[in-house]
């Protein structure tokens, strides 16, 4: 049984007097443990499918799937993490990774004893008690990345998490986050606009067209892990997916409405 499943959806805009597809009858299979990365010119659609399968956006057709079961909102089975953190700055690092443990009912020896162990899973220990403000950014998305998965949510849905990072910081976080996805078996959903960071990451790539809310193309990730941003593969691997990319991206510049 697939782990989610989109049939036929469809997301609608009104803009402008007329109707506009940010999605259209999108048909996706996504395995248990998948490693998806989604790809496209800016306001093709991809946050919003995103946010579809995480049951924060509406959907006007089709059905989502998630376990064999319709979801109808969000759900601690699916997780979402965001390009900015949005960690409390009042709270210390252990304290806002465990606050959704508390929020769920556990008492706080265990949640604090969860997040303690997945603290050392993102290399943060010595951090615990560190306010959020004292962290560097790629700290902070770990601090994240461990709230995320504190629930211990079979999906992970990020949303560009790296973007704002230095070149160093998100390679030392593509290399945890592979760690992790490969230790835990998560199902990982990871949005981004660098095609070489969906190449190093994936196993499945799919690229979006700039108009109309569709899967342009889906293209399976085979290179063996670990691997590199820099590695030729890598780079080869992904110029294909760019070149096919680029056509998208004309078309944007010709005009007409888009929405991310």
């Amino acid at each position: 049984m697939p782990r989610i499943e989109l049939k036929n959806v469809s997301k609608i805009y009104f803009s402008n007097s007329v109707f506009v597809y940010a999605l259209k009858d999108i048909t996706l299979t996504i395995e248990d443990s998948d490693f998806l990365c989604i790809v496209g010119p800016s306001g093709c659609g991809k946050t919003t499918l995103l946010n579809v399968i995480a049951g924060l956006t509406n959907i006007e057709r089709g059905e989502i799937l998630v376990d064999d079961m319709p979801i109808k909102g969000p759900g601690t089975d699916r997780v979402v993490m965001f390009q900015e953190p949005a960690l409390f700055p009042w709270l210390n690092v252990v304290q806002n990774v465990a606050f959704g443990l508390r929020m769920a009912g556990l008492l706080k020896e265990e949640s604090f004893e969860r997040a303690r162990a997945l603290l050392r899973l993102v290399k943060l220990s010595k951090f615990e008690k560190a306010w959020i403000h004292q962290l560097s950014g790629g700290m902070k998305q770990r601090v994240a990345l461990a709230r995320a998965l504190a629930l211990d949510p079979g999906v992970l849905l990020m949303d560009e998490p790296f973007a704002a990072l230095d070149a160093q910081t998100r390679d030392m976080l593509h290399e945890e986050l592979e760690m992790l996805w490969l230790e835990t078996g998560k199902t990982i959903i990871f949005v981004t606009h660098n095609v070489r960071e969906a190449v190093r990451l994936g196993n499945r790539v799919i690229l979006m067209t700039a108009r109309g809310g569709l899967i342009k193309k889906e293209y399976n990730i085979s290179l063996p892990r670990p691997r590199h941003i820099e590695d030729k593969d890598v780079i080869e691997f992904a110029r294909i997916i760019r070149d096919d990319l680029r056509e998208e991206v004309l078309k944007v510049a010709e005009g007409g409405e888009q929405f991310e």
